[in-house]
């Protein structure tokens, strides 16, 4: 079955969190689009300054969060330290 591309998305360049500089890749103005998909970014720097400050606490009540990482290493905790 071939597959017809419908929508091509763009990401753009973003600062989140503490400074976290990311490419948002989904986002508020492609929500209504990619449904059920809320937010997706890439963090595809070199350079460690551009995500070391990371991101304060915040809850994600009532969705699902997914990291899929390539290569390195991270460290992550939800809201309630876990």
């Amino acid at each position: 079955m071939n597959r017809e591309v419908i929508f091509e998305t763009k990401g753009e360049k973003a600062i989140d969190g503490a400074g976290v500089h990311l490419v948002r890749v989904l986002g508020n103005a492609t929500r209504d689009i990619y449904d059920p998909f809320l937010m997706l970014d890439a963090f595809d720097s070199k350079d460690k300054r551009d995500y070391s400050a990371g991101f304060p606490m915040h809850p994600h009540r009532g969705i699902e969060t997914v990291r899929f990482l390539c290569k390195g290493e991270m460290t992550h905790r939800d809201h309630l330290g876990t």
